[in-house]
């Protein structure tokens, strides 16, 4: 993907691989304060699907889905790590767990707050203001 940054994760044990491409090296990463991104405590970057490529087979990965089952939540059967999840408020992308990234291609981060405690307010927003970092 001509003029974009490849990144490449993996889960702890390494048996779910991915890459992702962003349009900069300097990525905004969110974190969520809704019960299980708060739990889990990863922020996250967002990347739409056509610039996500799984790696390794499904077969790997379990799903957890919550509240709307809308969202998700891919783990590894080996590690329990969740490198990256489909979200509900971008149903057409990933959200990849940052700490999961391969920190070589990491120039910087830029930290954004989503209030998911009260998602159905807060998600409007939210989504404008990913729209712009995910633009090339």
């Amino acid at each position: 993907m001509e003029g974009l940054v490849h990144h490449r994760g993996a889960c702890h044990c390494g048996q779910n691989r991915f890459e992702c491409f962003t349009p900069s090296a300097e990525l905004t990463v969110t974190r969520c304060n809704c019960s299980i991104c708060h739990m889990r405590g990863a922020p996250f970057v967002q990347v739409p699907v056509d610039r996500f490529k799984q790696l390794t087979p499904q077969s790997n990965l379990l799903i957890y889905t919550f509240n709307t089952h809308t969202a998700q939540h891919y783990f590894c059967k080996t590690c329990g790590i969740t490198p990256f999840y489909r979200p509900r408020s971008h149903p057409d992308g990933y959200s990849i767990n940052l700490h999961c990234l391969d920190p070589s291609t990491i120039q910087s981060t830029r930290l954004m707050h989503f209030d998911g405690q009260h998602w159905e307010g807060s998600v409007e927003a939210f989504k404008a203001s990913t729209l712009d970092d995910q633009r090339v």
